[in-house]
């Protein structure tokens, strides 16, 4: 055996998850190289890409710090706590194994962890001046993450309307855009009249190098190009309509954007195949006649092109494409105070290089 295990041991590694794999850095010097190997992360974030999770926010007391929900296709349940930052954090987005989180007791800190290897990055505070606010409660109206693990980089996004002490909004919309290479913030304005629902907002989706959201009237897909510091709009399918009964959602199936819509009888998924020429097909159509009492109050939450993660007020249930069938994969039996899509996010688990 050479410097690194041979390659049957190093894939049953990349398949363990990354808690225990962490572990296995105390038992000797070459398992503490391996998980830093950058042919093994590479490997590890392949096969992990595959294994779609969800996070859920437990909604404890307003004095105790924030702790997660971890539902695994392969693995089940778990819980995850965010301890570790030593504050009260809200979760605001998740993108390729990494939370942005924003402190509770002390607005405008940020900060971006990684959940399972609890590594974290406390952001530097962005050079606003405090006369110039978010509207309406001084909060960004969006938060975006976008985590390219290939590169070892990410980027933080607060994006929403202007408005000065004292006086209206005016339409402004500001953008600030924080850079964990250069580890500094950075701004631009744009006039624009979007707006957003509460799923709008949580579902952000970072593909092809931009960050998506799908607006509230979902009449189109708001697209940020981190590349050049533009917006765009992106059109969903002809066929995809809003109105009474029809709800549209927008997710990540597998490096792709895609849109769940959901009916009274019907789920509809479409896929965007060529992302240029913003060319959608649909790749399936599910009846929902088995799960019909659930219909009103369920959300799509996480996709690969195999399974559909959904949550209802306490349920989170997966839909497997080739079988056809419903599996409950979690349930709370408490009155919890939020309903679990609420706060429930697409989740990855990845090795993101700290050097």
């Amino acid at each position: 055996m050479g410097i690194f295990p041979d390659e049957v041991i190093l894939q049953v590694l990349a398949r363990l998850p990354v808690k225990p794999l962490f572990k296995n850095k105390t038992v000797c010097k070459l398992w503490y190289r391996l998980v830093s190997d950058k042919y093994f992360i590479k490997l590890y974030n392949e096969v992990s890409a595959k294994n779609l999770m969800v996070l859920i926010e437990t909604s404890g007391s307003p004095e105790s710090r924030s702790s997660l929900v971890c539902v695994d296709n392969l693995r089940g349940v778990s819980e995850v706590s965010l301890d570790f930052l030593k504050d009260r954090v809200k979760v605001r987005a998740s993108c390729n194994g990494l939370l942005c989180c924003s402190s509770i007791p002390d607005k405008g800190v940020y900060y971006v962890c990684n959940p399972m290897t609890r590594d974290f990055k406390l952001l530097p505070r962005c050079r606003e001046r405090p006369v110039t606010r978010f509207y309406p409660d001084g909060e960004a109206t969006l938060v975006g993450l976008a985590c390219d693990v290939s590169k070892n980089k990410f980027n933080v996004v607060l994006a929403g309307y202007h408005r000065t002490f004292g006086h209206r909004p005016d339409g402004t919309f500001i953008c600030l855009i924080f850079d964990s290479d250069s580890n500094k913030w950075k701004k631009f304005v744009s006039h624009r009249d979007d707006h957003f629902t509460h799923m709008n907002k949580n579902q952000v989706v970072f593909v092809n190098g931009a960050l998506h959201w799908l607006t509230g009237s979902c009449s189109y897909i708001l697209a940020l190009d981190l590349d050049y510091d533009v917006w765009r709009k992106i059109s969903l399918p002809d066929e995809v309509s809003y109105g009474t009964g029809n709800r549209v959602y927008l997710l990540d199936s597998d490096g792709c954007l895609s849109l769940i819509q959901i009916s009274d009888a019907w789920m509809n998924i479409w896929v965007m195949k060529d992302y240029e020429k913003e060319v959608w097909y649909m790749v399936d159509r599910v009846s929902l006649r088995c799960i019909r009492g659930l219909v009103p109050g369920i959300f799509p939450i996480a996709q690969t092109g195999e399974c559909i993660f959904l949550a209802t007020h306490k349920q989170i249930l997966v839909y497997h494409q080739k079988s056809r069938v419903w599996k409950e994969m979690y349930s709370v039996k408490n009155s919890a105070s939020l309903p679990l899509w609420f706060s429930a996010y697409a989740f990855r688990s990845t090795i993101f290089p700290s050097d």
